[in-house]
């Protein structure tokens, strides 16, 4: 079975076993209702997107410190406000596009490493690239290296058994989180809650984290018509990474940590996983991870929160877009008080329920002034943000109900102008080869088309 049709049937599958268990976790929510109040993404308590007044208060302490009140002043004190952490300063962060440059990256890391590799994916596959990320592993570990493993029940489902016992059986540490098998499950048997993240960690001092899964439909570019593409695969996968180095990488190492430690699994081997990180470069970085057992997505709180404090910019892409009525607000205020609002969004998908109920809300959107674009020549799976060319957000959140509300999710939260004239020069890109939507246009598509989003509009809570 070529490349769509198996990852559309593991799509379907996926979907039929996130709404069972979305049904045996929310026994009171009914699809027509997912867009009742009690269903929207909330963010309560002082932790959540600042008020007006609290930005005011913000700008005020800056003032009284002497600070210069700029733009990126405001977004620094507006993100260490949000989640209340220190922010960490002194950070390298290079933008890797499309799968072989971050698969290059990562084989030379892998290569390096000496004491520990930790890798968490949605998505593994025995397919080539897959092997080769086998090989590098098993190298890792016959050489001394302590080699931890996370992959998705789901997203992983047609890899087989044998490929992560042959990893076992050589020492690697691999973990299935929330397995299908109920049998299996360490604890509450939570179907509905995925692991999407993308995060290795090598030697604790490198850490790659965005959107590209370990599978062969990465190994063409998408920019280059003479790109590799896999047999049967009828456009190459656009996509985004980050290489991180310096002390945030630290808190990426948590994070893997955080979600071993959540998902019972075995005790780790001992190696130094939290080494003494000097500075590697000037970008102020987050690590931000969301997952369904906090009480909000410090994800999504971070997101609505820069887009309410936008003031010149808004470039964002994203595979999956069908944002809750809050973040949808966000933007079209943001775009009726003047901010230039772009949307870089797929043409084609590997899902066509998401997009579908995503493109309900092209017409809302560009009433208002936002431009939405969409992406030509290659199936958009990047997620990044670019917020007043100084706030950039790139890792593993759609902007969907999924993301938000039962996905395990890790972003890179990068403040530094330097990396902004990147992620713009990297969009602007992606809009050459993007065709601009009217609002004249989508005002003429076909009945079937609208159909289609109203259907996938009612399920777009489970999506």
């Amino acid at each position: 079975m070529h490349v769509v049709s198996r990852f559309l049937t593991r799509v379907a599958g996926a979907l039929s076993l996130a709404v069972l268990g979305a049904c045996a976790t929310l026994p009171t929510l009914l699809p027509e209702d997912a867009q009742a109040a009690d269903a929207v993404v909330r963010i309560d308590g002082s932790h959540g997107p600042l008020s007006e007044a609290r930005r005011k208060q913000v700008l005020a302490r800056l003032e009284a410190a002497g600070q210069d009140t700029d733009i990126f002043e405001r977004h620094l004190a507006y993100e260490q406000e949000i989640v209340g952490t220190p922010l960490s300063a002194g950070n390298k962060v290079t933008l890797l596009q499309d799968g072989p440059a971050t698969y290059q990256a990562l084989y030379a890391a892998m290569a390096g490493a000496t004491n520990s590799i930790d890798m968490e994916s949605y998505i593994i596959e025995d397919d080539e690239v897959g092997q080769r990320f086998a090989a590098e592993l098993l190298a890792a570990q016959a050489r001394g290296v302590v080699v931890n493993l996370i992959y998705d029940s789901v997203g992983s489902l047609g890899t087989p058994k044998a490929f992560f016992d042959n990893l076992r059986s050589h020492g690697i540490n691999a973990l299935e989180f929330n397995p299908i098998d109920p049998m299996k499950s360490r604890e509450g048997w939570e179907i509905n809650q995925r692991d999407h993240r993308k995060l290795t960690v090598i030697d604790g001092k490198i850490a790659f984290v965005g959107g590209i899964n370990i599978s062969s439909v990465y190994s063409g570019g998408s920019f280059s018509k003479s790109s590799r593409q896999r047999p049967g695969q009828k456009v190459p996968w656009r996509d985004t990474d980050l290489q991180i180095e310096g002390p945030v990488v630290a808190d990426f190492q948590k994070l893997f940590m955080d979600t071993w430690e959540r998902q019972k699994g075995r005790p780790l081997a001992t190696a130094n996983y939290f080494p003494q990180i000097e500075r590697r470069g000037d970008a102020v970085v987050r690590a931000i991870g969301g997952t369904p057992t906090e009480p909000y997505s410090q994800i999504y709180a971070t997101l609505v929160s820069a887009i309410r404090s936008a003031s010149t910019s808004i470039l964002l892409a994203n595979a999956y877009f069908d944002p809750d009525p809050q973040l949808l607000t966000a933007l079209e205020e943001a775009s009726k008080r003047g901010v230039d609002v772009q949307l870089l969004l797929p043409s084609v998908s590997d899902s066509w329920l998401v997009i579908s109920a995503g493109r309900r809300h092209y017409g809302r959107l560009m009433k208002v002034g936002v431009r939405i674009y969409q992406r030509k020549g290659a199936l958009l799976h990047a997620k990044t943000t670019l917020i007043d060319g100084v706030w950039s957000a790139v890792g593993s959140t759609n902007l969907d109900w999924r993301s938000f509300l039962h996905n395990d999710e890790i972003d890179a939260i990068v403040l530094s102008a330097a990396f902004g004239d990147q992620m713009r020069a990297a969009f602007q890109n992606d809009l050459q080869q993007s065709e601009q939507l009217t609002l004249e246009q989508w005002e003429r598509r076909t009945l079937k088309e609208r159909i289609q989003e109203i259907t996938a509009g009612i399920w777009e809570y489970w999506l």
